[in-house]
């Protein structure tokens, strides 16, 4: 496995990626910056932990709302794929689970 060297919000980390994997995770690595920049640019998040978060459920979301792509199916979709109202009450329990992790350093919304 190769090992890169990238940064995000100005701090350096050293990421293992499979030979061939580099472009998709420079991809990957641009577009959490750029989210993560946002975040903090907009002042009113501070702590990069919870810029992390925020950042993660944001492209989590944006991932989640792609429509799925019919000629190359990464897997197929389980027969009991969740409607909105479910995927809903997903995104909220797991909310509240990144809230009580954070604990006393507050609420994410």
């Amino acid at each position: 496995m190769k090992q890169i060297e990238v940064t995000i919000m100005g701090q350096s980390y050293v990421l293992g990626c499979p030979e061939g994997g580099e472009a998709a995770l420079l991809d990957a690595v641009q577009q959490v910056d750029r989210e993560m920049s946002a975040i903090r640019d907009a002042g009113k998040v501070k702590a990069r932990e919870r810029i992390a978060v925020l950042a993660a459920l944001n492209l989590g979301f944006q991932l989640a709302s792609r429509p799925v792509r019919a000629a190359a199916p990464l897997a197929e979709p389980p027969s009991d794929a969740a409607g909105p109202a479910e995927a809903s009450a997903t995104l909220d329990a797991l909310v509240r689970r990144i809230d009580q992790a954070l604990g006393d350093d507050g609420r994410l919304f």
